[in-house]
């Protein structure tokens, strides 16, 4: 019975090892339009109720206007029009969320708030449980999707903040937008 057994150290640490490789990632989910997203919360900054906004003129549609933030006017983006689906309805539940997001300058960083029906919860997510955005059937372009995550049996959709939310291409739609009206009004003359 008193029999020696050898223990292999270096496979304990081996396992310690692939433990702390299993890494997890934390984000902020919320719902939109009867779906959950969620946001990396790296780059969030605050969440605030929804309040009344500033309409600016010759925006991009996707743009629901402006907000005062201590004294920053930060943009406010409706989410489901990006994603090409009806404006986000006003409800009680309604909030912005203040997110980060990189401009054309190199270094530098906006924030922009994006209308949510509501703000779930923060959760921690392992990278091994977040699959691929798929090539087809999603509801939203493919770009936008960074991965997609099931979290207590339903799916979320981790979006791609830089895609969505990238201040570049928002810019050019605000072009297209005011080359149309512009080319509207000569036809009416």
């Amino acid at each position: 019975m008193n029999a020696l057994v050898k223990t292999d150290k270096t496979a304990g640490a081996r396992q310690v090892a692939a433990q702390a490789a299993v890494e997890e990632k934390q984000y902020l989910t919320f719902m939109l339009g009867g779906e959950m997203f969620s946001l990396g919360i790296l780059c969030i900054k605050e969440i605030i109720w929804y309040a009344n906004l500033t309409e600016v003129p010759m925006m991009p549609a996707c743009i629901r206007g402006v907000i005062n933030l201590r004294g920053a006017v930060v943009p406010v983006m409706d989410l489901s029009i990006r994603f090409g689906k009806p404006s986000t309805p006003v409800i009680k539940s309604s909030c912005i969320v203040i997110v980060e997001v990189p401009t054309a300058i190199e270094g530098e960083h906006q924030n922009m708030g994006i209308v949510v029906d509501s703000v779930q919860a923060v959760l921690e997510i392992p990278t091994s449980e977040i699959e691929p955005a798929p090539s087809f059937g999603a509801k939203i372009r493919p770009d936008f999707i960074e991965g997609i995550a099931k979290v207590n049996g339903k799916f979320v959709i981790l979006l791609n903040v830089n895609r969505v939310l990238s201040m570049e291409e928002i810019g050019q739609m605000g072009q297209m937008g005011q080359a149309t009206a512009t080319a509207n009004m000569a036809e009416v003359s």
